[in-house]
């Protein structure tokens, strides 16, 4: 199956979620992450503001402002798919762009160097149990991995993960998955890698 479809039928499958449970599973998989050892080992967090049906980012980022930690958000270039990640430390710097996404406003935020991030949690729709990820199909992420030397990982819903993913030469796994059943150890030598 083609990424495309793959994509598509997950998002519908994620879309069908009742919001109850959706929010249910997002705070069970937060409350996982914030026990995790990378949570406590990371002074500046990498991560996107969450849309439904994804699983909802907002708890864990206020719990990390609240444990003091810095928390960077991208700025997306669509011409070139680019990300500039920002240092936020409210919900009032932010402003919605293309697609309903909200963004760091520019102005208001300070640019950070990736080399400063020590966590970058990657968005995906679909993951394999290796850590790789069919994301949103802008290939954002893969640029931005392809020379991020901190810690990477992923919150999915139990519904996303497991699959056969296709990975290509430039895709780069995560290494760990956070669900609100488990924690996936990504095993990157399955798919040769």
């Amino acid at each position: 199956m083609e990424k495309k479809q793959f994509r598509n039928q997950l998002l519908a499958v994620m879309n069908k979620m009742n919001r109850t449970e959706h929010e249910k599973q997002s705070f069970d998989i937060t409350n996982r992450f914030l026990a995790s050892t990378e949570f406590r080992e990371a002074n500046t967090i990498g991560i996107t503001i969450s849309r439904f049906p994804e699983v909802d980012t907002r708890l864990l980022i206020e719990a990390a402002w609240k444990a003091g930690k810095r928390i960077a958000v991208p700025k997306c270039n669509a011409v070139t798919r680019d990300m500039d990640f920002r240092v936020i430390t409210s919900y009032d710097s932010l402003e919605t762009v293309y697609m309903d996404l909200l963004e760091p406003i520019v102005d208001e935020t300070e640019a950070i160097n990736k080399d400063n991030i020590s966590l970058q949690i990657v968005p995906g729709v679909v993951f394999s149990s290796a850590g790789f990820r069919i994301g949103f199909g802008g290939g954002y992420y893969d640029r931005y991995m392809a020379d991020f030397k901190g810690g990477a990982l992923s919150l999915a819903f139990e519904c996303q993960t497991n699959y056969i993913v296709p990975v290509e030469n430039h895709d780069i796994p995560v290494e760990k998955i956070f669900t609100e059943q488990q924690v996936i150890l990504c095993r990157v030598s399955e798919c040769g890698k």
